[in-house]
């Protein structure tokens, strides 16, 4: 199964990496999950929401990235993830 990221795990950024999948799955690691974990799973779904995806894996991995950062980061790794099947 192909799987693309995009991202570092430098301090303010998040690695992120997605995989096609059944289902929507989204699993976040993040150094200020109880403070922002609500937010960061927000920002994917909209993202993905924005997208029109209704199935995907996504890990986030993130050392306190802003939302836009998110947004940028997942929309890349999808991007990569549909040029891997071209």
């Amino acid at each position: 199964m192909r799987t693309a990221s995009c991202g570092t795990m430098e301090s303010n950024d998040c690695l992120i990496t997605v995989k096609n999948h059944d289902r929507l799955e989204i699993v976040i690691e993040s150094i200020v999950f109880d403070q922002f974990g609500d937010q960061i799973e927000a920002v994917v779904k909209q993202t993905l929401s924005l997208l029109n995806i209704k199935s995907l894996f996504v890990h986030v991995k993130d050392k306190g990235a802003l939302d836009y950062a998110i947004k940028a980061r997942l929309m890349t790794a999808i991007k990569r993830l549909e040029d891997s099947h071209a």
